[in-house]
């Protein structure tokens, strides 16, 4: 079973559930606004993915922040804002085991699921 990581009501992950169901897919949406998100595995995507791309900056609550909370971010305190914020994730997040897609690319999805 395919499970998708995001927010239910985000547009990106609806159109990333609507492909799925498109290639006949079974998934499931886990909404880590409604239901957190694991350190370890927020931390497993930082490492394979680079936090810097983990971390959505073009996202309303990345962007209200404080600025002295964004300035100098590092790994461990982009996890921590994530941690507490995690609409601050970007997403979806297809985490695939030893790799993870982030966003979604119906090219990249379609290659990496078949």
């Amino acid at each position: 079973m395919i499970t998708v990581y995001g927010i239910a009501n985000c547009d990106t992950v609806r159109k990333a559930r609507d492909f799925l169901a498109s290639q006949g897919l079974e998934h499931v949406l886990h909404d880590f606004k409604r239901s957190g998100i694991e350190r370890a595995r927020l931390e497993a995507w930082c490492e394979r993915c680079g936090w810097e791309r983990v971390i959505n900056r073009a996202g309303q609550t990345f962007r209200k922040l404080d600025p002295a909370l964004r300035e100098g971010l590092d790994r461990e305190r982009a996890i921590a804002l994530m941690l507490a914020q995690p609409s601050m994730i970007k997403r979806p997040v297809l985490d695939l085991g030893d790799r993870c897609l982030l966003g979604f690319d119906a090219a990249a999805w379609r290659e990496a699921l078949t």
